[in-house]
């Protein structure tokens, strides 16, 4: 009796060490931005993955956001991703992997996509899940592409011809693309902190800028120009990113269920993504600040064409002739 007594206390014993075990091994994921405020297409997109993950997987997985560069900036989110172990996941700007892969560098060739909608179709095809891939061999992994949307382009003077941004100083992202871009215009390119942009534009530190209607609308860069042309010549994406080391190391479960998340989260958010865009248009149109919305004409939209194209060629070498057929396929 005494030898059953002690094998059902060992049992009791061992289901509740069990207990607290699975419940001290809950999943812990850190996903790390740059982007703050609750309006923003990438904060939207990262406050539903996690709140879907924390209802859905609670007790096993958990997501914590730490936004506004709370935690680290894209630069040292790659570096940290690399070894694994103080961030799990991040979804920089498509500009920002320049350090990984070159690559990456096709989506900042301006007018190489006529729409959102061939930027989607490209980069959900082979190639496009290709440079998603690319980054493998560093010790990081792709997931997915998050829309934010096509770039405008303001200034403190008018932009209607590439005449017009001869001299201009452009702030750009770190993209040596960017550069080139400007500097096929006649203009100068400074690369800058997303946060440092308003104060630049404000005490004439830069002149110019290029960004997404949420972007230019969230952070009131529109206050600080004489107005927005409404140019679509390049976009501003992101890749959602994981820790190989650590993506791998999770049970085939749980990672499923976080890919099928994910998954929903992207369907559903590019599109509001798009929806936001358009809806941040209207708004600075209404601006009493300034409300002046340039739109070009087909022969002025060609003259920047011709302007900038030359910058694929420049690059091709890093990109791939292949892979910039198959940006340029998705437009039809």
């Amino acid at each position: 009796m005494r030898i059953v007594k002690t094998a059902i206390m060992a049992a009791v014993a061992a289901t509740m060490l069990t207990g607290v075990s699975a419940k001290a091994e809950e999943i812990v994921i850190k996903f790390s931005h740059v982007t703050g405020g609750t309006v923003h297409p990438k904060v939207l997109a990262a406050n539903a993955f996690a709140e879907r993950v924390n209802e859905r997987m609670k007790g096993r997985v958990r997501v914590d956001v730490f936004p506004s560069g709370s935690l680290f900036n894209d630069d040292d989110l790659l570096i940290e991703l690399i070894k694994g172990k103080s961030v799990q996941m991040g979804a920089p700007s498509l500009a920002k992997f320049e350090s990984i892969t070159k690559k990456f560098r096709i989506f900042d060739l301006p007018f190489l996509f006529n729409d959102i909608e061939a930027v989607n179709r490209f980069q959900t095809s082979e190639k496009g899940q290709e440079l998603l891939r690319s980054m493998e061999n560093k010790g990081i992994l792709g997931l997915t592409y998050w829309h934010n949307g096509m770039k405008q382009m303001s200034a403190n003077r008018p932009l209607a011809m590439p005449s017009d941004a001869k001299g201009l100083k452009f702030r750009v992202q770190q993209s040596d693309v960017l550069i080139a871009q400007m500097e096929a215009l006649g203009a100068s390119a400074q690369k800058m902190a997303f946060k440092e942009v308003y104060g630049a534009l404000q005490t004439g530190v830069v002149d110019a800028q290029e960004n997404t209607w949420s972007n230019i609308y969230t952070k009131k860069f529109y206050e600080v120009q004489d107005g927005v042309t409404e140019t679509n010549h390049g976009i501003i994406d992101y890749a959602v990113i994981v820790s190989r080391r650590f993506w791998e190391g999770l049970p085939d479960d749980i990672r499923t269920e976080l890919e099928q998340i994910l998954h929903e989260v992207t369907e559903e958010r590019n599109q509001k993504s798009f929806e936001l865009n358009q809806k941040y248009r209207g708004e600075i149109a209404k601006s009493p600040n300034n409300n002046t919305i340039r739109t070009l004409t087909p022969q002025q939209r060609q003259a920047w064409v011709d302007a900038m194209k030359p910058v694929w060629k420049q690059f091709e070498g890093d990109i791939g002739a292949d892979m910039i057929a198959a940006a340029q396929a998705s437009n039809m």
